[in-house]
């Protein structure tokens, strides 16, 4: 049987019979169920993005280097890589509900030990642990949503989630600003979205797709009488997913990967996750304060300053969500990214001649948040969609997962080698290589990624087997 994706089951993709309109109470119960699961995506932003304002005071807590501060900020990342492996194995046996309290369980005790650490070797371990949380949160999370959610809504919901990374990221740069210097506190707030989490998933149904594979198809159809408001349509759903599951048989396999007529939807999904990372984007929300102090600004404008790095990433990952469905996928990420070069270029000159001063100062915060607003705005919106869009259906859930991980593992890399690449080859030297990075980022997208905009998944699916894929390149 195939593993569910971020879109969801296919059942819902191919024969969905949804009514125009679901009743008021039902859409209460989904928007509940929805927020409640997308609250994982805060807890991915804020435990993130929280590093850049507490490195700042841990920092000379611990009397860090450079490379100890990278060490502390790649724990998470490291962790995330495992827990986006291991995830998928474990929800499919226990299902989506109980995985999700015992992540939140793990983000609660995550927090708390983090905020205890009295070394940098405990709170490399305790951000580790976290990074397990997180890695897990965005495997379940979307195939949570995507799997109560009807299919016209679906798209709109799975990036719901991005919004809340994003929001979550935004709500870490204020935290870090009321509270600077108190780093402990700052781990410790990420408490309180975890406890909701898990209070709220404790009313959550459990997903009925899931409860199909356990030949629970009686709570199934309850589950989704309770959120479409109609108990025929109800019916009619388990239906569809028992046949199409039945028709389906066993998944793909890892090997089934490698198929020649796969390998143009592996690319384009593996080289997008991969150059979303290593374009820096990251490298400029984890390490922003990091950089403006170095910039010549104190430790509370520096604070205040990424704020504004926050605020960019959430509205222009609103901006991107509306045009992604408008001007289309690639078409965005083909107009924005040579935009984001610019921004990289002008904030390495800056750094040209040693610390910016005066005028300067301002040119370093302006490109720094135009280079936020063009590479969050296409390459960070897009990523989700197209890993979803173009893995075929019978290895998606392999697929994605495989684009998940090397994600993480260009993350850590960022991560990893900001701040030494700084201390080497200046930061001019470092900006203008993620700018170059950024150059090559738009030649794949132009060579490698098709437009998905309009089209059905199973067009999509049906180009890759009569190799016609990559020459879908203009927008519907």
């Amino acid at each position: 049987m195939s593993n569910i994706d971020f879109n969801g089951s296919v059942t819902l993709d191919r024969r969905d019979a949804a009514p125009a309109e679901m009743p008021g109470s039902a859409k209460r119960v989904l928007a509940f169920v929805v927020v409640i699961a997308a609250l994982g995506g805060t807890l991915f932003g804020y435990d993130c993005g929280i590093i850049s304002s507490a490195l700042l005071s841990i920092g000379a807590d611990f009397g860090l280097s450079s490379f100890g501060k990278e060490i502390v900020t790649s724990a998470i990342l490291v962790g995330g890589i495992f827990g986006a492996l291991g995830c998928g194995p474990i929800c499919d046996r226990y299902g989506r509900k109980k995985t999700v309290l015992a992540v939140a369980v793990l983000f609660i005790l995550g927090a708390i030990a983090t905020s205890l650490a009295p070394d940098a070797t405990t709170l490399t371990i305790t951000r580790f642990i976290l990074g397990l949380a997180v890695g897990a949160i965005t495997q379940i999370m979307p195939v949570y949503i995507a799997e109560v959610a009807p299919a016209k809504r679906r798209g709109a919901l799975v990036v719901l989630f991005q919004m809340m990374i994003a929001g979550g990221e935004l709500i870490s740069y204020l935290i870090g600003y009321a509270f600077s210097g108190n780093w402990r506190l700052m781990f410790m707030l990420a408490v309180i979205p975890a406890l909701i989490l898990f209070f709220g998933m404790m009313v959550m149904p459990e997903s009925p797709r899931w409860l199909i594979t356990q030949n629970r198809a009686d709570e199934a159809r309850r589950v989704l009488t309770r959120i479409r408001g109609n108990a025929q349509m109800a019916s009619r759903e388990v239906e569809q997913i028992i046949t199409v599951a039945d028709n389906e048989g066993d998944s793909g396999s890892w090997r089934d990967l490698g198929k020649a007529w796969v390998r143009p939807a592996l690319v384009a999904a593996l080289g997008v996750s991969i150059l979303c990372q290593l374009t820096g984007i990251n490298a400029v929300i984890y390490y922003a304060p990091t950089i403006l102090t170095q910039s010549g600004f104190g430790d509370s404008a520096s604070l205040l300053a990424s704020i504004g790095v926050g605020v960019t990433l959430v509205a222009m990952t609103i901006v991107g969500t509306f045009l992604v469905d408008h001007m289309g996928r690639r078409r965005l990420m083909l107009l924005f990214i040579p935009l984001s070069v610019v921004a990289l270029i002008v904030l390495g000159a800056a750094f040209m001649g040693g610390h910016p001063s005066g005028s300067m100062q301002w040119v370093v915060v302006v490109s720094m948040l135009a280079y936020i607003a063009f590479n969050g705005g296409s390459l960070s919106v897009v990523i989700w969609l197209l890993n979803s869009e173009v893995i075929p259906l019978s290895v998606r859930g392999k697929g994605t997962g495989l684009a998940s991980v090397s994600m993480w593992v260009s993350d850590l890399i960022v991560s990893l080698t900001t701040l030494s690449l700084i201390e080497f080859m200046g930061a001019s030297g470092t900006f203008w290589l993620y700018g170059a990075i950024s150059v090559l980022a738009f030649f794949f997208v132009y060579r490698y990624v098709p437009e998905t905009k309009g089209r059905s998944l199973e067009d999509i699916e049906a180009s890759l087997q009569d190799g016609s894929f990559l020459s879908h390149r203009a927008t519907p």
